[in-house]
């Protein structure tokens, strides 16, 4: 049953219905899900309101869905208000269908219990860890698409109810034996051929062009000639890896003293602690712990904080920047050194300091390596983003050329060769210098030369200036250029009509039985080879074309070949072919499931063209 639906899924009428991907689980009873109409509706359905709401939901859901497959492909297309209202258009179409579908589901007392929402949910493997129901995942996941519970609920009820339709439709339709043996017969037939070819090349070799021909055809296809627009550029690239310089020992030195906290590890202290509800609990603990109570073993026994109480009351190794506040202001400075009752947001507390770890610092000999490297990286990074401004300036004090540029940045400008838009030199294939480049704003009057760039930052701390030192547009290429061209397609499109006028001359004396007319035109028949339907030739289709031959007599064809050659074709034999029962079994399945999906269009035609359908003013509304 779900294989026939998945089958049928893939027709445009039953993705109206199957639209909707099912991942929702719930766990108690569904309630309703209602979106309230106003007067201001999108269609009414036999007295069904579709609202504006349903309508602006369904037009969401569909432009998410674009957005997601075609990615930025449909910035373009969400610009064309023609095309979004089209969108908007099919979505209050499915919403119809859908109202439609549920009324004749309700004639036809089509119904889904709780037990079956809920069986179906259990089975979803969405929502399921380790193969059990997760409802923490179930209530993630349909938070995200922003649904409640009864509301996921009722479009898994409506969803279930839509299947049970399509089954229905798609498990009515069968094959006779009979019909399976023919159509077998018919898709597995083999067919025994002979070829005889004209060479269309050579037939080109022979051809002649005048020059009038040749002119008549470059006017008519000027479009066919365009050369891409070119241009040419100067550049000047600025790199802060060709800035790094070795460090001084001054230098790490420096960076080292303004950065020691980096390398230092503050004071840390390690304290264990008791918690307990009340003050007059906290003092009998006190008075124990100074007649020689065992820390550890009272925390156990009597502290409420369950997590420091099963270590005995430690709290481990604590920073100052992680030390609570009661802590610190206890004024424990030697080891082993007893609180006071200390109170607290969380109860009353005995805190004992245990042990004391000294402030440590990295010595500048166990970070000068990576020390060295940092101060490198840095220096040249600091430089290049000075150098960037220096360069910015002058290549804008001076636009004229990169000259000012050059003696700022000590870098000499590259020039580049001819390219275009589809063949940008590698050390400008950035988009940021791409989009500069071809935005139209660095040409100058007329499509010339213009103004030098600012700067233009890539990944990888680079940077550009660039200037169009020479541009062509787009242009129709000289006729001399293609003059070549144009001789070479005239021959051919002569040879393949002189070749086509001789197959049909021959065709015709073929069938008329002058067996002898392709001997005359220097012509023979290959050897015998057997072809199917699904054998990978382009002149199979032209071969299953032909009616069957005649006791003793070929039935002749004309075709071309995969290079442009004109074939005269002799069908000899037509036998039938066997298939696996698994592909014969997939065969009937596919036809059925064909037939299925034009009966559940039949049906929903038939069902608009009976009801009465009302558009509201926020069916046009965007």
């Amino acid at each position: 049953m779900m294989d026939n639906l998945r089958a049928a899924s893939s027709h445009v009428v039953l993705k109206i219905i199957l639209g909707v991907i099912i991942l929702s689980f719930v766990l108690t009873s569904v309630g309703n899900y209602l979106i309230g109409g106003t007067s201001d509706y999108a269609a009414k359905v036999n007295g069904h309101e579709i609202s504006r709401a349903e309508l602006e939901q369904a037009f969401s859901n569909e432009r998410a869905r674009q957005q997601q497959q075609l990615g930025d492909q449909f910035s373009q297309l969400a610009a064309n208000e023609g095309y979004m209202q089209q969108v908007r258009q099919q979505a209050l179409s499915q919403l119809i269908d859908q109202a439609l579908l549920a009324q004749y589901q309700k004639d036809l007392h089509i119904s889904i219990t709780d037990d079956q929402v809920k069986q179906a949910i259990f089975n979803q493997a969405a929502f399921q860890t380790n193969g059990k129901f997760d409802n923490a995942k179930y209530n993630s996941l349909i938070g995200n698409m922003g649904f409640t519970a009864d509301q996921y609920a009722e479009a898994l009820r409506k969803q279930l109810s839509n299947q049970q339709l399509v089954n229905a439709i798609a498990n009515t339709d069968f094959m006779l034996k009979g019909e399976t043996s023919k159509l077998v017969d018919l898709v597995a037939q083999k067919r025994d051929i002979r070829e005889a070819t004209i060479d269309v090349n050579a037939l080109a070799a022979k051809q002649t062009v005048t020059d009038d021909e040749i002119a008549q055809y470059y006017k008519q296809h000027q479009s066919s000639f365009m050369a891409a627009e070119q241009f040419r550029v100067s550049y000047i690239k600025l790199d802060a890896a060709a800035l790094q310089t070795t460090p001084t020992q001054a230098d790490i030195q420096n960076w080292y003293d303004s950065h020691k906290a980096d390398y230092t590890q503050p004071q840390r202290n390690r304290y264990s602690v008791i918690q307990t509800k009340t003050q007059a609990d906290a003092d009998a603990l006190l008075a124990q712990l100074k007649s020689g109570g065992d820390f550890a073993a009272l925390a156990k026994a009597k502290s409420i904080d369950p997590i420091s109480s099963a270590k005995g009351g430690d709290m481990g190794w604590l920073e100052p920047s992680t030390t609570p506040d009661e802590l610190k202001n206890a004024g424990l400075t030697q080891k082993g050194q007893l609180s006071g009752v200390i109170k607290s947001s969380v109860g009353f507390l005995i805190v004992r300091l245990d042990d004391v770890q000294p402030e440590q610092v990295k010595p500048l000999s166990e970070v000068q390596d990576a020390l060295a490297t940092k101060v490198k990286d840095e220096k040249a990074i600091d430089a290049f983003y000075k150098l960037q401004q220096k360069v910015s300036d002058a290549a804008n004090n001076n636009n004229a050329s990169l000259s000012s540029a050059e003696q700022v940045s000590g870098v000499k400008a590259v020039e580049t060769n001819w390219f275009g838009r589809d063949n940008v030199p590698q050390d400008l294939n950035f988009d940021q210098v791409k989009k500069v480049l071809f935005d139209g704003s660095l040409l100058g009057q007329n499509g010339g030369a213009g103004n030098n760039s600012d700067i233009i930052t890539v990944d990888g701390d680079r940077a550009f200036v660039v200037r169009i030192s020479e541009h062509k547009p787009e242009a129709v290429k000289p006729l001399d250029e293609v003059k070549a061209q144009i001789t070479d397609t005239l021959k051919h499109d002569k040879a393949v009509q002189q070749a086509k006028t001789q197959a049909d001359k021959l065709l015709t004396d073929l069938k008329a039985g002058k067996q002898d007319a392709l001997s005359a035109a220097g012509l023979t028949l290959s050897a015998t080879k057997t072809v199917d339907r699904n054998t990978q030739d382009s002149i199979v289709q032209t071969v299953f074309d032909l009616p069957q031959p005649a006791a003793g007599k070929p039935s002749w064809g004309v075709s071309e070949d995969m290079q442009g050659n004109v074939v005269l074709i002799a069908l000899d034999k037509v036998s039938a072919g066997t298939m696996p029962q698994a592909q014969i079994d997939a065969m009937v399945k596919g036809v059925t499931d064909n037939n299925a999906q034009l009966a559940f269009e039949a049906l929903l035609q038939n069902l608009r063209k009976e009801a009465k359908i009302k558009y509201g003013d926020a069916a046009q509304a965007q």
